[in-house]
């Protein structure tokens, strides 16, 4: 298993959550939890999680990704590529123990995915999988550190599968099963080492805590803290 790989990553990131009233593919995350009313109002931008993406498109200026910002003060994070082998900025390790990687793609590459899934992590590659299978490996890392934000918030279900099995959450998810999944197909293998890095916590990604997003052609006017914004989604905590 690999331990932390501290990591400056810019990255892509995509994730597809729906509601009971609205179709698969609008691409809501919605708070379905015990506290949170999502109110149709404008939208709160963090200024200072807005100063602090700024940092980060100062870090891409090394050429290692592309970063723009937006006049609505959103960060807009393009992988070099637009492929699923985007290369990452290096990240530094935390002693002489750790294993590094100087780019998620060489990372997925460093898996072992032929060893067999438990329950929650096969939940967590078919969250992967089904949401995120045509994104960048960024985004796909992004998807996977998500649920594992909402299980740990103590506002969703405490277990991996809960979140993804969460009714109205995932589309994908119909009748209380996953579709079937072609285990043998590259995208597979991709999400389940994308699983392991996200479950090690080998690789950090750009919209870490994020809870919440939508898909850039709808407009909830959700009143939350809106993190930033990579490929077609728009994240939020």
């Amino acid at each position: 298993m690999l331990k932390m790989v501290r990591a400056a990553s810019v990255a892509a990131i995509s994730f597809t959550l729906v509601s009971a009233f609205i179709t698969a593919d609008a691409g809501f995350a919605l708070g379905n939890d015990q506290s949170t009313s999502l109110a149709a109002t404008t939208i709160v931008v963090d200024a200072a999680q807005i100063q602090a993406d700024q940092k980060e498109i100062d870090l891409a200026k090394s050429g290692k990704v592309t970063a723009t910002l937006s006049n609505n003060g959103d960060i807009i994070f393009v992988p070099g590529n637009g492929g699923a082998a985007v290369m990452e900025a290096e990240g530094a390790a935390d002693d002489d123990s750790t294993v590094s990687a100087s780019s998620l793609n060489e990372l997925v590459r460093m898996q072992d995915i032929d060893e067999p899934l438990s329950a929650e992590e096969r939940c967590l590659a078919g969250a992967v999988y089904f949401e995120s299978k045509g994104e960048s490996l960024p985004g796909q890392l992004a998807v996977a550190r998500v649920v594992m934000a909402r299980a740990k918030s103590g506002r969703f279900p405490t277990t991996l599968c809960g979140v993804v099995y969460q009714k109205s959450q995932f589309s994908f998810v119909r009748g209380g099963s996953m579709p079937p999944i072609a285990t043998g197909s590259n995208h597979w293998r991709n999400a389940v080492a994308i699983s392991k890095i996200a479950l090690n916590g080998s690789w950090k990604s750009p919209v870490e805590g994020a809870l919440f997003f939508h898909a850039r052609h709808v407009s909830p006017g959700w009143r939350l803290t809106r993190i930033g914004s990579i490929d077609n989604h728009i994240f939020y905590r």
